[in-house]
């Protein structure tokens, strides 16, 4: 009998360390042939979606920003590209809203006052501050 408890005990290990694993892996995300769109106006946690070992550009965006929809083509071929670069769009709109939704969770939750708004994550995973993200952005166009 304490042979069978030891196997079931041994077993239970076994499915939990698959588990995490598992859970371990799903976390993980790397870059698609097209950019990531995520949010729709819900909360989101960036460091969620940065693609490993790349450097991640967060592009806070709404379909009714002008500014938004010109720089789009820009970073879209950043992704296409350049493979050390990966793109996620984070559209702070809520489905059927009209117009840029400032009132959305996503937008209320980054403080956002203007878009298009980027954040940048470097190959480390670690977030860069906004100037440097800015930066590197500029850079990366202008090459």
């Amino acid at each position: 009998m304490m042979t069978r408890a030891f196997s079931l005990g041994r077993c239970f290990a076994v499915v939990l360390a698959m588990a995490a694993a598992s859970a371990s892996a799903e976390e993980v995300h790397t870059k698609a042939a097209e950019p990531l769109r995520i949010s729709h106006g819900s909360v989101v946690t960036l460091a969620d979606y940065v693609v490993t070992g790349k450097l991640t550009i967060f592009d806070f965006y709404s379909d009714y920003c002008p500014p938004c929809r010109a720089l789009k083509p820009r970073l879209e071929d950043l992704h296409h590209s350049h493979p050390e670069v990966a793109l996620v769009v984070v559209d702070i709109n809520r489905p059927g809203v009209k117009g840029i939704d400032w009132k959305s969770p996503v937008a209320r939750q980054h403080q956002l006052e203007s878009i298009p708004h980027l954040v940048v994550f470097g190959p480390d995973g670690k977030r860069r501050d906004d100037d440097e993200s800015q930066a590197i952005v500029e850079k990366l166009i202008g090459s």
